[in-house]
């Protein structure tokens, strides 16, 4: 999914004029992507005389970040260090299902790109 790196976005308008499908609009001389919209065809990014469409893959280490602050919120909850213990095992299954989910959806999506 490409987002906008707001402090390199100088505000050209490039990539709202080059949007294929109106997905990016101009927020205070920023662009903007509406993620419901975006088709993922990467126009935006290959445009940008700034380079300030970035890839998703480079909020990587945010995500993870993201997602080890939520298991600590939810750590807050528990007391005794056997329930603590068990939601983190919890959260790795849970971590666990989303990546056989991804895997999965890879596999598939190269059977897909097979039989185009």
């Amino acid at each position: 999914m490409p987002w906008v790196n707001e402090e390199m976005c100088v505000g050209c308008g490039v990539c709202v004029e080059e949007c294929p499908v109106s997905a990016m609009s101009m927020v205070n001389d920023t662009a903007r992507i509406d993620d419901e919209e975006c088709i993922r065809c990467g126009r935006c990014h290959d445009v940008c005389p700034e380079e300030a469409v970035r890839h998703d893959s480079e909020k990587i280490p945010e995500e993870i970040e993201a997602n080890l602050a939520w298991t600590r919120r939810l750590l807050e909850h528990f007391d005794s260090a056997e329930d603590r213990r068990a939601l983190v095992e919890r959260m790795k299954r849970y971590f666990s299902k989303q990546k056989k989910v991804a895997e999965q959806t890879v596999q598939q999506l190269e059977l897909l790109d097979e039989i185009l």
